[in-house]
């Protein structure tokens, strides 16, 4: 993005393969568990909605690499910024980094709501993941 906008980046590990990340990435119920409710479809140019008590985001798939690359548009309240999940092995599990990039930085309380809420995701995926 330009030099105007803002990124938040959240890495994490995750003792398992890429392979299980990726299911809880792109399958709707999992979606659901860890993220929000979704109408996800792993499918470029697919669009869908994470719905919260809070309202909704509009999404667009932009890019999937299967237990690689993951990366769909945000958009809310007149913000759209871009959400890409890269997947690399690390050892015996992976690496997950999240980048959602095009925050203006004007938008300070937006940027700070998603660096807190991704990693509070994250918790959740690695629940959702070691169980499934």
């Amino acid at each position: 993005m330009t030099a105007e906008t803002k990124t938040v980046v959240v890495e994490r590990e995750f003792a398992h393969p890429p392979q299980k990340l990726w299911r809880a990435l792109t399958t709707p119920h999992l979606i659901e568990e860890w993220l929000m409710k979704n109408d996800f479809v792993p499918a470029i140019g697919h669009t869908f909605q994470l719905r919260g008590d809070w309202g909704h985001a509009d999404c667009k798939v932009l890019q999937i690499e299967p237990n690689k690359t993951l990366s769909y548009t945000w958009g809310v309240m007149g913000l759209e910024s871009v959400v890409t999940f890269t997947l690399t092995p690390a050892g015996g599990g992976t690496h997950l980094r999240v980048e959602q990039a095009g925050f203006p930085k004007t938008a300070a309380q937006a940027f700070a709501g998603a660096t807190y809420g991704w990693k509070s995701f994250l918790e959740k995926l690695d629940a959702v993941v070691a169980r499934d």
